[in-house]
């Protein structure tokens, strides 16, 4: 963990400072902590890299601005939010290790309320640290600390102005991204467009060095020339 916590913080440092993807979102100072039931089978397996996944949350928000279980997020008493933190993801050679049950500890309150402002979502939070986090580190306050340090590390494109570009594909995102954060190369960032072309997500992969690299061929979304649309939440 000393070596992934210089690795991250050298990363940090070398990008510059970013700015926010949340606005007006003051954390709470608890949270409480929701359960979450296991959905799938422990797979342990030596860790090749990383996907940070950032969902665009006005595209998330679009229907769920008057949800109870979204409130947090999409009703706009909290903050507004841009791109937030989906999850943090281990890869394997051939799949990815899940539900590491050895690992499986409960944050706080106090921790899970910390990620309000990049992840503003509890049963996700959790969700993710129980799933994911727990086959990266050995307890949720690590995890969810790595998470925060990179989404800080990263610059964050103008999705808003892009989004009235005439004829904008995903390669458009991509090099708006690429503009943003200059170590970053079209084979390191997935655009996800859901099933009418509208921005969902995008994908960061990391090595296990925890620098930019090349993500899976099956795994870099829609191509440079598939038309997209980013919703800004109007």
């Amino acid at each position: 963990m000393r070596r992934i916590a210089l690795a991250l913080a050298l990363g940090a440092a070398l990008t510059g400072t970013a700015s926010a993807q949340s606005y007006q979102c003051t954390p709470p100072r608890s949270v409480a902590v929701p359960g979450i039931a296991r959905e799938g089978p422990t797979r342990a397996m030596p860790v090749t890299g990383y996907v940070l996944s950032l969902s665009w949350s006005p595209e998330f928000c679009r229907t769920r601005k008057e949800s109870p279980r979204h409130a947090q997020q999409c009703s706009g008493r909290n903050g507004s939010f841009g791109l937030i933190l989906h999850g943090l993801w281990p890869q394997g050679a051939r799949s990815w290790p899940q539900w590491c049950a050895a690992r499986n500890v409960r944050p706080t309150g106090a921790q899970l309320a910390r990620q309000m402002c990049v992840q503003p979502s509890t049963s996700l939070a959790m969700r993710q640290w129980a799933k994911h986090g727990s086959c990266i580190a050995d307890r949720p306050d690590r995890y969810f600390r790595i998470t925060r340090i990179l989404h800080r590390s990263l610059d964050w494109p103008d999705l808003d102005r892009l989004s009235r570009k005439e004829g904008l594909t995903a390669g458009d995102v991509r090099e708006a991204w690429m503009q943003a954060n200059t170590n970053w190369r079209p084979e390191m960032i997935a655009v996800m467009l859901n099933e009418r072309g509208w921005l969902e997500e995008l994908r960061l992969c990391y090595g296990r060095d925890w620098l930019p690299a090349a993500c899976k061929r099956s795994a870099r979304g829609a191509a440079d020339d598939a038309p997209a649309k980013i919703w800004r939440g109007l």
